[in-house]
């Protein structure tokens, strides 16, 4: 029996996807045409033995939050449901404040994955190493360049045994090039180095405060309370993928992530590719078009196009690299180029809008991060165009 969960943050968090993050749960931002967290669901949903995935955040459950866990039961026949956290308490409070929940029936092991990353998730491929050499923790790792590592959490292994020797989250200086997906594998055991970590922070707290309630004892980082304490413990290990991989973080890594699902799809879900057809919009490369949404004929998509639920898309439009959300209209003749055209907002006829494209690629060593705000000494920095809802 195994189980999953995913670490949705809250509304705290996700700043540098702001203004997108203002209308929706960043979760549930459509890349490639559905949720963001749909695609850990189907990945999880695909390993033999999942009983239930657990979602865990600080996120109201709302009205689109709670209708989307109803509609990922249904489709995937398998329990989904929401954990709300009493306060954000990081990587890995939450799994600990709800270990009861996670080691309900006994499972095996458990996957622990962050939402905001974008990966074909090899999860059954994880499943094997753990079992061929079971260890509290299993991180799934890939390879950056020098230059990209220092974004990321670092890791030397063993090249051999693949035991994680060394962890650091985000270095100064260059420590390895295989850098923490952010995807996990952890045994029921994994949870006692967090048990370890609250008491530790129990007691620190009960120093400076006579009354013993110290409200940040709960609030655990996983990267540095346990990842970086226990390496070089024999407890550690790592499972390198060279699939697809990138964080989703800010409005140019969700196209680039929607760039990256789009391509998977050719191997998960061809029936989500739009196909040129007889009397319908010429396609080029990789498009997804819901299917109430409204394309003149003369219309020319991709590559790289996501299209949401209710959208027009007028005569003799052009649009390459964006996502159109939903109730959006494209006019006519309108040229859309690495563009998020949000919710109900209106391109005018012969309107060109274009923004800069930003790959937050970890191997290419020319690739911008996205750590920085929209603005900077008051001036707009270049960078993905966002259309505001009803603009």
């Amino acid at each position: 029996m195994l189980k999953a969960v995913i670490l949705i943050g809250g509304p705290q968090k996700g700043t540098r996807f702001r203004p997108l993050s203002f209308e929706v749960p960043k979760p549930l931002f459509p890349v490639a045409g559905v949720p963001m967290i749909q695609h850990h669901i189907e990945a999880c949903a695909q390993v033999p033995g999942m009983q239930e995935i657990l979602l865990i955040g600080f996120y109201q459950p709302d009205e689109p939050l709670t209708r989307f866990l109803e509609a990922a039961q249904q489709e995937f026949n398998l329990p989904v449901r929401y954990l709300q956290e009493f306060a954000p308490l990081g990587t890995g409070g939450g799994l600990y404040h709800f270990r009861d929940q996670i080691l309900a029936g006994g499972p095996e092991a458990f996957f622990v994955l962050n939402a905001d990353v974008c990966s074909d998730f090899p999860l059954s491929a994880m499943l094997d190493a753990y079992r061929h050499q079971p260890h509290p923790f299993l991180l799934l790792g890939t390879t950056a360049n020098r230059t990209q590592s220092l974004n990321y959490g670092c890791i030397v292994e063993n090249p051999q045994t693949h035991e994680v020797l060394h962890y650091v989250e985000k270095p100064s200086t260059f420590v390895s090039d295989i850098i923490n997906c952010g995807i996990y594998l952890f045994s029921p055991e994994a949870l006692k180095p967090l048990r370890d970590v609250f008491q530790r922070n129990q007691q620190d707290g009960q120093l400076e405060d006579s009354s013993g309630l110290w409200p940040g004892a709960g609030t655990i980082r996983l990267e540095q309370d346990v990842f970086s304490a226990l390496a070089g413990q024999g407890q550690i290990y790592v499972h390198l993928t060279d699939g697809i991989w990138s964080q989703i973080k800010s409005a140019g890594s969700a196209l680039y992530a929607s760039r990256l699902y789009l391509g998977q799809y050719q191997l998960t879900h061809p029936e989500r590719l739009a196909k040129h057809t007889p009397g319908g919009p010429r396609i080029r490369g990789n498009v997804y078009i819901h299917p109430t949404a409204k394309v003149a004929p003369s219309a020319v998509l991709g590559p790289n196009v996501s299209i949401g639920e209710g959208v027009t898309v007028g005569e003799g439009v052009r649009l390459r690299e964006s996502i159109v959300l939903h109730g959006a209209t494209l006019q006519e003749h309108t040229c859309v180029l690495h563009t998020i055209v949000g919710w109900g907002s209106t391109v005018g006829r012969w309107a060109r809008v274009e923004g800069t494209p930003n790959d937050p690629n970890p191997n290419d060593p020319r690739a911008h991060m996205d750590s920085e705000s929209l603005f900077k000494d008051g001036k707009l920095l270049p960078a993905i165009t966002i259309l505001g809802m009803a603009s």
